[in-house]
């Protein structure tokens, strides 16, 4: 193997197990940022037909 390879895989390869952990946690943090932002946009729509209908009232429609 070359020399400067193995003292590459010689440095990460201990702190693999960071790496891993970290790129979960991104992927987690991401997941739940996705979730959180579609239930307030379902939110917000549901809101938006109460006030079209409240409108629509109002003008007689």
């Amino acid at each position: 193997m070359n020399p400067v390879l193995a003292d590459i895989y010689s440095t990460v390869i201990p702190s693999m197990p960071f790496i891993i952990a970290a790129y979960a946690l991104m992927w987690a943090v991401l997941l739940i940022y996705v979730f959180v932002s579609i239930s307030g946009l379902k939110k917000a729509e549901k809101q938006i037909a109460v006030l079209e209908e409240a409108v629509a009232e109002l003008k007689g429609e």
